[in-house]
């Protein structure tokens, strides 16, 4: 099982305090739940690096040794980056029970080409690249497998379609689309539509003008005689 080395945090917890943290080739990091307090530490980026860029990602459980206190296991649940240089800045991190079910966000992998591209010339068009599940963290998959090569045009594949496991229970809706072939024309149709909504604007913007000029015109006109 992957293992973070933590080293405690002391003294104040301000900007000035993470940006000594981060000179010193480390980041500032919080481990909390499990009903107990939360701690302040300072963790190794390559560590967490190597967590979130391996195949189970972000919902990868590990170990979390903090010198003088149990070793707990969690996993990462928030994390900051310098947008610029795309450096880790901060990680979240939240103590969990393996006997307690949790609620993650897993990719969806789409495997082959679908005969209706294969065939009809359709697109491919992947509506939920994640799902929300529900399950004991020894059986978080790293990413859920469907197979498309038989998907036709207008085929859809729905949550329902998803392998189902005793171990997983699917959080969204099981009719939710997770991907459809659809033909060119229907790709083509709400850019032709936008178009169409587009040009139509600056015609009724000129239908205004001539009665904004006409009311001046009005107003000259001579009161009638009683």
């Amino acid at each position: 099982m992957p293992e973070i080395v933590a080293k405690p945090r002391v003294g104040k917890f301000n900007k000035n305090a993470a940006r000594r943290v981060r000179v010193a080739g480390k980041i500032p990091a919080v481990l909390y739940g499990a009903g107990q307090e939360p701690v302040a530490v300072e963790v190794s980026p390559k560590e967490v690096e190597r967590i979130l860029f391996s195949e189970s990602g972000h919902n990868t459980i590990f170990d979390v040794q903090i010198e003088g206190q149990p070793t707990a296991k969690a996993m990462i649940v928030d994390w900051q980056r310098e947008p610029l240089k795309d450096l880790l800045i901060h990680i979240d991190m939240k103590r969990i029970a393996l006997d307690k079910p949790l609620r993650v966000s897993v990719r969806v992998k789409l495997l082959g080409i679908p005969m209706g591209v294969k065939t009809s010339g359709g697109i491919l068009d992947q509506i939920l690249r994640e799902v929300e599940i529900e399950c004991l963290p020894a059986d978080i998959p790293s990413h859920i497998d469907v197979d498309i090569s038989g998907l036709d045009l207008h085929g859809v594949v729905r949550v329902a379609d998803l392998p189902h496991t005793g171990s997983i229970k699917f959080l969204n809706a099981e009719d939710a689309t997770v991907a459809h072939v659809i033909s060119i024309r229907e790709e083509a149709a709400p850019a032709a539509e936008e178009g169409a909504g587009a040009a139509a604007e600056p015609a009724v913007a000129k239908k205004g003008k001539p009665e904004e000029a006409a009311k001046p015109a009005d107003a000259k006109k001579p009161a009638a005689k009683k």
